[in-house]
């Protein structure tokens, strides 16, 4: 039956009739899933667009307004307006308020495009960090491997950017998360990342610390990543640190600047530690941040909330040393933990019964459900992007770029109802236009550059609107086989962390062992890219994968693109991809396999310099 007249319905809250798979099959949108979907967004039946309260204007443009208003600009000036607003407005976050008090608008000045130096020619690594062990390491890749690597890259290599796996938080108790990309916080850091001998006070408290370095370093011996171990040693010996910590004005200045975001977070810290993982499973009277029991405990556990403050301290200072020499890409997952810090600060504005992932292709035949909450479009927009902004500023504090996992997600997701398969999922339309203002405005205050993850089933006129933004395009050698023809506006790579490396496609090791994890893997498609290889790069029957290596780095060194990427995972001849999408951890060691060689060593292999020499041969002018 249809709707009546001036009914509102699904379709109106951003829910898609259906889609069309990466087969070219159309797939209707089931009548159940827009049910769960519309009950998940707690859909009131107002106008969604009535859920406004923001205004987001292009730099340079005037806009009608009905009536006389005024503007508060960020700087605290008032401007009065009549009939329109001035098109030489500042860029920022301002307010549009009208005389009769009715209400106040937040009004977002956005230039036109994304910083991007001019031309920009450059080379540089793709770093998984917890993989990236050093003889100082305490059993996982940290702060001050990272500084290493970004001189030695920079310094012997001529190495220009790197480009690093999600850093963010996780909840601080056991077991700890292995995936970068279901962070507890995407605006705070993870205290693993942290050179626990370059915090204030280690080198006096060196006796002390000795035996848990020992510890530390030992677990370096094993391939496998230990989390929790790391966690439990470097947790003990910051807690030492911080006993004898007499204070320091940067501190101070740190915590008076991040305020109540960083305070909101640290007490989520202190809570999750008292009452465990899950918030939603809290008692009921810590489960919202505003709750007057969640300010009688952080009152009560000050000293607690101020270490997990002080660890953030630490790891904002940490990362400045380490992105001095390059520059630093972040990498900005599509989401976060649903039961972590982020969620419970926001989840007001969050769809709590339903999480996002991908429908079913021909690489991954059963969907992805990557166990997320997404933003519910028009809450977040009445709350004038408030988590957007903190993000990306939080994100773009220490970097010279951010690459946007998913960045098709600006336009829509795809939502699957609690407890269905990714089969009867269907996208949710985001509002895309203002969403890039506000990330060309932050782009350009930070002068970083910004880079979309746009793989996979991609909207033509999506790219062209990323395009116009000064959004870089991202482009792989597995799925683009010729890249010359690759834009010039574009990041160019072989391969990703969810994808076969060089040597594991070459030697057949990645469809081994997918074909052991019954993953049912497209055999015909990868066998499809090795030929490709093999033909463009010129690999008779008897290459061996080193040779696959360099040759597909020669091949990816022929593309105009701004900049192309490395993975140390290929510099290293390694067979194990990151991350195998589908596997569970109990099948994969996902997130945990450290590279085969330290650091020291790594600096010292001729791959990486085999591999360096042919990149660094097409790059420009050095890069501002």
């Amino acid at each position: 039956m249809a709707p009546a007249s001036g009914a509102v319905t699904a379709r109106d809250w951003g829910i898609e009739e259906g889609y069309e798979d990466a087969l070219g099959a159309w797939c209707p949108t089931p009548d159940e899933t827009r049910a769960a979907l519309v009950a998940a967004m707690r859909a009131d039946g107002s106008e969604p667009e009535a859920a406004g309260g923001v205004l987001v204007l292009r730099q340079g443009r005037r806009l009608g307004v009905d009536g006389p208003a005024e503007v508060r600009l960020e700087d605290g000036t008032v401007l009065a307006v009549k009939h329109s607003l001035p098109a030489d407005l500042p860029l920022g976050y301002h307010e549009l308020r009208w005389p009769d008090g009715s209400h106040a608008d937040t009004l977002i000045v956005t230039p036109g495009r994304c910083h991007l130096p001019a031309g920009l020619k450059a080379w540089g690594l793709a770093v998984q960090l917890y993989a990236l062990r050093s003889a100082g390491s305490w059993g996982i890749g940290d702060l001050g491997d990272l500084r290493a690597l970004g001189e030695w890259a920079s310094a012997d290599l001529g190495a220009r950017v790197i480009v690093i796996n999600p850093l963010h938080a996780t909840t601080p108790v056991l077991p700890q998360e292995p995936s970068p990309y279901r962070p507890s916080s995407r605006r705070y850091l993870n205290p693993l990342c942290l050179r626990v001998e370059d915090a204030p006070g280690a080198a006096e408290a060196r006796l002390d610390l000795d035996g848990l370095a020992a510890a530390g370093r030992a677990l370096s011996g094993e391939r496998r990543i230990d989390r929790d171990a790391v966690f439990r040693l470097k947790m003990e010996a910051l807690a030492r640190l911080w006993q004898r910590f007499a204070g320091d004005p940067g501190f101070d200045r740190y915590r008076a600047e991040q305020g109540q975001e960083l305070t909101e977070f640290a007490t989520f810290c202190a809570l999750a530690e008292q009452h465990g993982a899950g918030w939603r499973r809290w008692p009921a009277e810590h489960r919202r941040p505003e709750a007057p029991a969640v300010a009688r405990f952080a009152a009560d556990r000050a000293e607690r909330i101020g270490f997990h403050a002080w660890l953030q301290w630490l790891l904002d200072g940490q990362l400045a040393r380490a992105a001095a020499s390059l520059r630093l890409i972040q990498d900005l997952p599509v989401g976060f933990d649903p039961e972590g810090a982020d969620a419970w600060a926001w989840q007001d504005l969050l769809a709590l019964d339903a999480t996002v992932g991908a429908p079913p292709d021909e690489y991954n035949t059963r969907g992805q459900d990557w166990g997320l909450p997404p933003f519910v479009p028009h809450r977040l927009r009445a709350a004038a992007y408030r988590p957007v902004v903190q993000t990306l500023r939080a994100m773009l504090r220490h970097a010279g770029g951010l690459r946007i996992d998913h960045v098709m997600g600006l336009f829509r997701l795809f939502w699957i109802p609690r407890g269905a398969s990714p089969a009867a999922g269907t996208y949710v339309r985001y509002p895309a236009e203002e969403l890039l203002g506000i990330i060309a405005l932050e782009s350009q205050r930070a002068r970083a550059l910004v880079v979309g993850e746009d793989l996979g089933t991609v909207d033509r006129k999506a790219r062209a609107r990323l395009v116009a933004r000064g959004v870089l395009s991202y482009r792989l050698l597995w799925f683009e086989a010729h890249p010359r023809r690759y834009p010039a506006r574009s990041l160019a790579a072989v391969t990703t962390h969810d994808l076969p490396t060089v040597a594991g496609l070459w030697s057949g090791a990645d469809l081994r062992a997918q074909r052991t994890l019954g993953l049912e893997p497209n055999e015909r498609g990868w066998q499809r890219i090795r030929g490709a290889l093999a033909a463009a790069g010129g690999l008779g029957p008897a290459a061996r994968s080193p040779d696959a290596v360099v040759a597909a780095y020669r091949l990816l060194a022929r593309a105009p693109s701004a900049i192309v990427t490395a993975t140390l995972e290929d510099m290293l001849g390694v067979e194990e991809r990151p991350n195998m999408p589908a596997a569970t951890g109990a099948q994969w060691p996902n997130w945990c396999l450290a590279l085969p060689a330290p650091l020291e060593d790594i600096q010292r292999a001729a791959a990486a310099q085999e591999v360096a020499q042919v990149l660094r041969a097409r790059q420009g002018a050095r890069m501002p």
